[in-house]
């Protein structure tokens, strides 16, 4: 960061950090075998693009979805929340896909320059009476569980700390807790 910087309140986005995505890859079998969970559909979330930077990222974007879609066998859709931030959701059989998928994305996008973009990559599992979201957030590295219990903007705090304790031996957990946010009406 420079002196303009510091002077006009300006901060550069941290880059994203991939590798730790993988981790999730090993602990599919503490989630399947021990807690019952099974995995569903992965998703990447990014922040959109500024109009000028729009329609060129736009058609490297959806040459880049072909391109994993081709290489993985995972389906892909793209879709918009309420806060206008985009998806890409993943779907396939093979779990090892999905992660590699959503690393894939990440990692195109970050070789593109939208890196800073890059916020989070989830994964949802079902299982229990409510649905497990394990949240990587790309700034941090590291993930953190999110079960919302069907309330509004409600969520199962003592199961997310009961998840965090059985996986924290083999996932990076965020030990921040109140960066622990939760993907209320995730298209995923």
């Amino acid at each position: 960061m420079g002196l303009g910087d510091v002077l006009f309140g300006r901060r550069k986005l941290k880059e994203a950090s991939r590798e730790k995505l993988f981790a999730i890859s090993t602990a599919r079998i503490t989630l399947e075998s021990e807690l019952g969970l099974k995995p569903v559909a992965a998703a990447v979330c990014f922040k959109p693009l500024s109009a000028g930077e729009f329609v060129r990222a736009e058609n490297e974007l959806q040459e880049l979805l072909g391109k994993v879609a081709q290489e993985s066998g995972s389906r892909l859709e793209r879709r918009s929340d309420q806060f206008g931030y985009e998806w890409i959701v993943l779907r396939d059989e093979d779990f090892e896909d999905l992660v590699t998928s959503a690393h894939l994305i990440g990692e195109e996008l970050q070789s593109r320059g939208f890196g800073p973009q890059l916020l989070a990559a989830v994964f949802r599992f079902e299982g229990d009476s409510n649905p497990v979201f394990w949240i990587y957030g790309y700034k941090r590295g590291a993930f953190w569980p999110f079960v919302p219990t069907g309330g509004e903007q409600e969520r199962d705090n003592a199961r997310e700390l009961e998840l965090k304790a059985k996986l924290e031996r083999e996932l990076p957990i965020e030990p921040d807790l109140s960066r622990w946010f939760g993907v209320f009406d995730a298209p995923l």
